[in-house]
């Protein structure tokens, strides 16, 4: 059988992520990896976590890729950053750049080596736009951040699904487990919420930049058919800003 690998906020750790994937998932082709978004921003390498799942796509395995609050965020600022016109030799930020480069922004820009979200190549950019917003399996819902069941129907809500905080699911409107990230939380509680059959969402997002708090600070692999994880350390430098 098939294994189907679900990955959650690599954040710009690409020796970690290269370390999770190839010294301890050990992929084949005929293996499904599903990412969960927050590819980018506040590790040291935004562009190099992109261009290696660009390669595993390139190579043939079989990979999606879901958007993140942290992709909105770039794509949103790389959008204005197009209307901005420079006044006596200066070209200001926008507002959504500066609050962007509070929450690890700045790395991912130093990452293409720029400045401005403007100046991020534009196949990337294409990239982002093209991820998805969820994927739907036979059991499972997999998406960034969660659902809004305050809506009759809460697959319309796409703000929700990368964005979105705090939710109960409601069964009548979803018979599917969650599986989600953007939102960190211990091992113990990973551990707890994989391992119970009527859990209703499992959140896997370890906080990779949370090297300093115990219980944290790993990139987790969730495998969906035997419901075991993988937990790799960081190996990366971060410097991580606000959280959002």
């Amino acid at each position: 059988m098939r294994k189907q690998w679900v990955i959650p906020d690599i954040h710009g750790c690409i020796l970690t992520l290269k370390t999770l994937i190839e010294n301890q998932i050990e992929p084949d082709k005929n293996d499904q990896l599903i990412f969960l978004g927050d590819y980018i921003d506040r590790g040291p390498d935004s562009k190099g976590v992109i261009d290696y799942i660009m390669n595993l796509e390139e190579e043939g395995y079989k990979v999606r890729k879901l958007m993140g609050n942290h992709e909105d965020y770039c794509i949103t600022a790389w959008e204005e950053d197009q209307d901005v016109r420079s006044f006596l030799g200066i070209r200001p930020k926008t507002s959504t750049q500066k609050e962007w480069e509070t929450y690890g922004g700045k790395q991912a820009l130093e990452s293409w080596d720029v400045e401005r979200p403007r100046d991020i190549p534009q196949k990337y950019i294409d990239w982002l736009k093209d991820l998805e917003y969820f994927v739907e399996l036979d059991d499972f819902v997999i998406v960034h951040a969660g659902m809004n069941f305050e809506n009759d129907d809460p697959f319309e809500d796409k703000f929700a699904m990368i964005w979105i905080r705090e939710y109960q699911v409601d069964p009548e409107k979803l018979k599917k487990k969650i599986i989600h990230g953007h939102v960190p939380v211990n091992l113990e509680y990973i551990d707890m919420a994989v391992k119970t059959p009527g859990t209703k969402a499992i959140g896997i997002d370890n906080g990779i930049y949370f090297s300093n708090r115990p219980g944290y600070g790993n990139l987790v692999a969730l495998e969906l058919n035997s419901m075991e994880y993988v937990a790799q350390s960081l190996m990366d430098e971060v410097h991580y800003g606000k959280f959002m």
